[in-house]
């Protein structure tokens, strides 16, 4: 029991301010009791039964502790007392997954609404919800490549770092092999049978010091499988300037994919070549990911905080029916 109780955190402290009110309940009653008493005066109290009579009447005031002890205990709970929190080693069934995301300025056209790299984050962050078991990461490129974060199975991370994902972030351009580079070294050292990349984008590429194929041949090497989707309809898409007025102007700008070389990555590493026109198709990847080998993988998890103001609740309302019932039969005549 103290071992429990020594393990016991309260998620709002701030609520024991309450067990201020208890003196000022107790001086209410003192005071009401003092004017309550009998101005009856007696030359000797031996003619009076004293044992079982003066028992019953210092149990007068027990009615009235009964209720200290529920407003107590109800105010512990209120605190909501919670069993500590403790990291603890689990076996699950998952694959581990990369995606590496374009984000260069031609994401923001807008042939997919609201534009391509908004419907890209959106879609990719209904994958995750979807895969509790599945260690996942993120990798940004444009002229550039930076991993957003490594794999984890902290999802509500990794969600919130999506959130924050924008065009700007790194130097414009479109560093592919960069970007699939970074994401097979992030799982490079990975255990898991089914080691997979996403990787999306809208062009050629135009920067960055590793080529597309040579970062496919890296991949292979390492087992891992990469499924590359070319974002953007067939045709031209509307894409926002800024105007010198400050407003923004729409041009329709022609589509240029490098289908060749997404179908030779993913050819190359066992993975299959998208093309999402429309967000739709772009959710089609997530189904056929969901179709691989899941293999087990060791991860530490976080146990999550216990309520544990039941029993304190309970004890609460059992003082106050138990008062309820005294009240209203031992102690009525008295009261």
């Amino acid at each position: 029991m103290i071992k429990w109780w020594n393990d016991i955190q309260f998620a709002n402290p701030e609520l024991f301010v309450l067990f201020a009110l208890i003196p000022l309940l107790i001086l209410g009653y003192v005071l009401r009791a003092n004017k309550q008493k009998a101005a009856l005066s007696l030359s000797s109290f031996q003619f009076l039964p004293s044992n079982k009579a003066d028992l019953k009447m210092w149990g007068r005031h027990l009615p009235f502790i009964l209720v200290l002890g529920a407003l107590s205990l109800m105010v512990v709970a209120l605190a909501r007392p919670q069993s500590s929190l403790s990291w603890q080693d689990v076996t699950t069934e998952g694959i581990d997954i990369m995606i590496s995301m374009d984000i260069s300025g031609s994401m923001l056209a807008e042939d997919l609404k609201p534009n391509r790299l908004k419907a890209s984050k959106e879609v990719a962050m209904d994958f995750i919800g979807g895969r509790p078991n599945d260690r996942i990461g993120l990798v940004t490129f444009s002229g550039e490549s930076f991993t957003q974060s490594p794999l984890t199975t902290d999802h509500a991370v990794l969600k919130n770092l999506f959130k924050d994902v924008k065009n700007g972030m790194i130097e414009d351009g479109t560093a592919i092999g960069m970007g699939l580079a970074t994401a097979v070294n992030r799982l490079r050292e990975s255990d898991a049978k089914s080691r997979v990349v996403i990787l999306l984008t809208d062009g050629f590429n135009n920067s960055g010091s590793i080529p597309p194929l040579t970062a496919a041949e890296i991949a292979r090497e390492f087992g891992v499988r990469v499924y590359t989707i070319g974002l953007g309809t067939n045709g031209k898409a509307p894409y926002p300037f800024q105007t010198g007025f400050g407003t923004i102007s729409y041009q329709n700008v022609e589509v240029k994919i490098d289908e060749k070389t997404m179908k030779e990555i993913a050819q190359m590493t066992g993975g299959q070549y998208f093309r999402a026109t429309n967000t739709r198709s772009l959710k089609a990847i997530y189904e056929e990911i969901d179709q691989l080998e899941k293999s087990k993988i060791e991860v530490t998890e976080y146990r999550r905080k216990k309520e544990e103001f039941f029993p304190f609740a309970l004890a609460s309302v059992l003082l106050l029916c138990i008062e309820f019932s005294l009240k209203n039969t031992l102690y009525r005549s008295i009261n």
